[in-house]
């Protein structure tokens, strides 16, 4: 069983915060150049340092902000009470002058059908499992709450835009990540822990929270709708585990897990380089920014498991004052702590 104490005095929240907009900033420039040109750039451990006063970071971050404020906000943790603080939050990030970071165009499409005031299981993109629907949760995983509402919360922030069941599952695993570790799990038993929980989620469909979302897939039942996110990431968790039970290549752990645009990917590779790096929290970063793939979503991720992990003291400590929206992961960050 999980441990089920929140471990306040290592600022864990402010850590996965944090740590997740400092591997943002690390994959930016890195996101659409291949290993060898980043090693080219940055040598062969990749990038280590900020760049820029402040050092700026993706849409990654900034949805991560969007939900962690909608969370906040929220007099209840209840779909009624939380859907219309996403949607007015997400709204809000798609026409601030700061989205100029190459946002994903499933988010700006159903952002733009939310606008208009649509239900969002009309408004969602339905055959999308982007990464966009999990680089954003981390804040549902610092929440102390029991993990139906946890699972409910980061179902529903993932199908505002992502309707595809696997953005769903992926997100809760994400969310669930971030507190199993929170709660005191090891990096190193994290895969076998979302691997349970994936195989005893299989079949649950959180229609409270979901709706109708299903049938727009036109699956038969809710069961089989959801079923194909739990078996896509259950997929990933085994070459995850693979991976990890081969020595460490130094190669790019795209190669093992996936480059990390869809959501199910993002999350294991990721964790591979977190549970590659746990000993070296910067290092874990500079692994997943040094990617073929969605660099900036694969650090991001590492950033906010290692953070979850570790505490602030995961991270250099004059980077606290140098990353981009410092005041507000400083203040979501000392409200979840």
């Amino acid at each position: 069983m999980m441990a089920a104490v929140i471990h306040t005095s290592a600022l864990r929240a402010s850590g996965s915060l944090f740590g997740l907009a400092y591997g943002d900033a690390l994959g930016k420039p890195t996101e659409f150049l291949t290993v060898a040109e980043i090693q080219r750039r940055y040598g062969p451990a990749g990038p280590r340092e900020l760049s820029g006063e402040p050092a700026l970071v993706t849409d990654d971050t900034q949805m991560a902000l969007a939900v962690g404020w909608a969370l906040h906000e929220t007099p209840s943790f209840t779909p009624e009470a939380v859907q219309p603080l996403l949607r007015r939050r997400f709204l809000t990030w798609a026409v601030s002058p700061d989205n100029n970071r190459a946002p994903g165009m499933t988010c700006l499409r159903a952002c733009a059908e939310l606008s208009r005031g649509t239900r969002w299981q009309e408004a969602t993109v339905v055959g999308s499992k982007g990464c966009g629907a999990n680089m954003r949760v981390t804040p549902v995983g610092l929440l102390d709450t029991d993990l139906d509402t946890l699972a409910g919360l980061a179902q529903l922030q993932a199908g505002l835009t992502h309707g595809h069941p696997t953005g769903l599952a992926a997100s809760e695993l994400t969310a669930y990540a971030v507190f199993a570790l929170r709660t005191g799990v090891p990096l190193t038993e994290l895969p076998a822990v979302l691997t349970e929980r994936a195989l005893s989620q299989r079949l649950v469909y959180r229609e409270r929270w979901l709706g109708d979302l299903w049938q727009r897939a036109g699956s038969d039942t809710p069961e089989e709708f959801i079923a194909q996110g739990w078996d896509d990431c259950l997929a990933v968790l085994r070459r995850l585990t693979t991976a990890l039970a081969e020595p460490d290549d130094g190669a790019d752990p795209c190669r093992a897990t996936g480059e990390g645009w869809v959501a199910e990917e993002a999350l294991a590779t990721a964790l591979l380089c977190a549970v590659r790096h746990a000993d070296d929290p910067v290092s874990a970063l500079a692994r997943g920014a040094t990617t073929a793939g969605d660099s900036d979503s694969i650090a991001a991720l590492a950033g906010a498991f290692l953070g979850a992990a570790v505490g602030m003291s995961a991270w250099p400590r004059e980077w606290a004052d140098r990353i981009e929206y410092a005041d507000q992961l400083a203040t979501l960050g000392a409200a979840w702590d």
